[in-house]
């Protein structure tokens, strides 16, 4: 057994070798990040080239050859055509805003609206293929902001919506000169809303005292642990509303043609119903849209990145594996059902 000491021992090095290594390679793309800071990277794709090859390999699987020739000269001739007008083309720049209740998109929002209109000409569009279901309100004010800027410039700007666009979403879109709805997306809930829970009734059954020190009689109206009052809670109700006129005075200067008493009232609308309610101003999916613009122009798809730490990318990555593994053991021990 004296082979199984040493190769145990041999086991024991190798290991010991590889964390230095690692531990080593770490701390030198530690200090490169350190250096370089948390900067990112602004992608940019044409779409119109991403088209034209998926047209071309569905084309070669389901023409004839003579057929799929004719299809690839008209497109060649269309390119020489286009090209010899590069300069004047209109160019269509598109965003992509998935938004949280923090609004967690708005750092890439805002880097690529700057982007944008450096290069953006009157002849030019800005589409936005937007997704929220709203947020916080002073985070959606910002992300709103950033959309002003597009139109303060004198760039057109379309918004697309396939989902949903409902309260601080709908802030952003309604600042679009065009809004463009699925036919089952969801647009509206202008409205505020907030709620808490309250412990102190548990506090006092177990004997514990909560104390909150305020300088101003506003400082703070309902809290978690102290107890509430009617005063408290009547100042609160004031802020909401204080907030929900703001948000219609918003919404009111970029949609005239709203009935905003009507359609402010919390509740969402689908598709035809958003369109009837002026919420909308045109049934039609991103997809669809974007498909006839790039018959029409050069449609460039912007995606600012930002650069992940090592640290994140090594979570991450034991993340996924974790994941994988607690999925394989479910699958053997659970009968593949996942909840």
């Amino acid at each position: 057994m004296e082979w199984l000491g040493d190769y145990t021992l041999f086991m024991a090095k190798a290991a010991t070798v590889l964390v230095v290594v690692f531990l080593i390679v770490a701390l030198i793309a530690s200090l490169k990040e350190r250096q370089r800071g948390n900067e990112g990277s602004l992608q940019v794709h044409k779409l119109n080239d991403r088209l034209a090859s998926m047209t071309e390999v569905l084309g070669a699987e389901v023409l004839d050859k003579q057929a799929y020739k004719a299809m690839h000269k008209a497109r060649k001739l269309q390119e020489k055509k286009r090209a010899k007008g590069t300069e004047d083309a209109p160019r269509v720049y598109v965003l992509t805003f998935h938004g949280d209740i923090k609004a967690g998109a708005l750092e890439h929002l805002r880097h690529e609206v700057t982007a944008v209109l450096e290069l953006a000409r009157a002849s030019d569009e800005v589409v936005v293929r937007l997704e929220s279901a709203g947020g916080m309100v002073h985070a959606y004010g910002l992300a709103a902001s950033q959309l002003v800027r597009v139109r303060d410039a004198g760039i057109p700007l379309t918004i697309c919506i396939d989902k949903v666009a409902a309260s601080g979403g709908y802030m952003m879109a309604c600042i679009g000169n065009r809004i463009m709805a699925a036919p089952f997306a969801m647009l509206g809930s202008i409205g505020v809303v907030a709620q808490l829970p309250n412990f102190n009734r548990l506090l006092k059954k177990h004997d514990i005292d909560y104390e909150m020190l305020t300088a101003g009689e506003y400082k703070r109206t309902l809290t978690l642990f102290g107890e509430n009052t009617e005063q408290g809670r009547e100042k609160f109700k004031q802020d909401l509303e204080t907030i929900h006129r703001l948000f219609k005075r918003f919404v009111s200067d970029y949609r005239p043609a709203l009935d905003i008493d009507q359609v402010a009232t919390g509740e969402v609308w689908f598709g035809a119903d958003a369109l009837e309610q002026k919420l909308a101003d045109e049934l039609k999916t991103s997809d669809q849209y974007l498909t006839e613009r790039v018959r029409q122009a050069d449609v460039f798809e912007l995606r600012y990145v930002q650069r992940k730490k090592l640290q994140d990318k090594l979570a991450g990555g034991t993340a996924s594996v974790l994941d994988r593994l607690l999925l394989t053991w479910a699958s053997r021990f659970h009968n593949q059902r996942f909840w």
